[in-house]
């Protein structure tokens, strides 16, 4: 028996909300770039809200009350809205912030990043889930996250540092074909201009990220923000003091971890066991 695909519950509401700042749009003589614009998101942004295919965030919806002089009526709707609608709420402006970053930093200590994932790995990651996708979902969840890494694709990618435990690096997810490509495929990013792969050795008797994985990323305003994932949410955070408390592990993580020449190294000796 094939596993039922699960449906998004009262994804009438998203359709009402996008429908709601279409109109209002419309009456303020906007187009859709233009509302991005002064509401410092993105186009296609605005067109998947308005269409109901993603859900307005609250923060988002506050700049555009304020823009459009809507009188807190997106505010209020995005508030009454179901809970459901709002999953994965931060987790989807996060990935509109990261599509436009200047620079990015991600400490990982569990998994790979999803921006340094193969194919092969992605997919492993979403059949680990628990409860399981279906079919469907894992293969729409894969192509999503390999159509993240078109930024560092780029002619010009964000400045991105990569700090990753070498308990990542060695675990067999997916089985030994993945982690042979995942191997090569991180060895690859280590002469990348742009863009640093570190790894943190198994063998360090001090380390600054015991409390676990984080990315800082700086948007295109020079704004800092970091972004946290648990195991049922997640979190942008903006606070300067906690963004300094952050980048202070991260600094610290850099000097703890191993250099890019080193780290090409262990990628090679773990490649020359095989």
């Amino acid at each position: 028996m094939q596993p039922r695909k699960r449906q998004r519950k009262n994804a009438s509401a998203m359709k009402l909300v996008g429908a709601l700042v279409a109109r209002f749009r419309i009456a303020a003589e906007l187009t859709q770039r233009h509302l991005a614009e002064q509401t410092c998101t993105q186009p296609e942004t605005i067109a998947s809200i308005e269409q109901g295919r993603r859900a307005l965030q609250l923060p988002l919806a506050r700049r555009m009350d304020t823009l459009l002089d809507t009188k807190g009526a997106l505010e209020t709707a995005v508030e009454n809205m179901p809970e459901v609608d709002l999953i994965p709420a931060w987790a989807e402006e996060y990935m509109d912030l990261e599509r436009s970053a200047l620079a990015l930093c991600f400490f990982a200590n569990q998994v790979l990043p999803g921006l340094l994932q193969t194919e092969r790995y992605a997919r492993a990651v979403f059949d680990s889930r628990v409860p399981t996708f279906s079919r469907d979902e894992i293969d729409a969840h894969v192509t999503k996250r390999l159509d993240r890494q078109e930024i560092l694709r780029r002619d010009v990618p964000p400045t991105t540092s990569f700090v990753v435990s070498e308990a990542v690096v060695r675990d067999h997810l997916g089985g030994n074909e993945t982690y042979h490509e995942t191997l090569r495929h991180l060895s690859a990013f280590t002469g990348k201009p742009g863009i640093s792969l570190q790894i943190m050795p198994l063998a360090r008797t001090t380390h600054a990220g015991l409390d676990g994985p984080f990315i800082l990323l700086e948007t295109p305003d020079y704004q800092r923000i970091a972004y946290t994932e648990t195991q049922r949410g997640s979190q942008l955070i903006s606070d300067p003091d906690e963004i300094s408390i952050l980048s202070q592990k991260y600094a610290m993580l850099r000097t703890q971890a191993l250099n890019t020449e080193e780290t090409k190294g262990l990628l090679d000796r773990l490649l020359g066991e095989l």
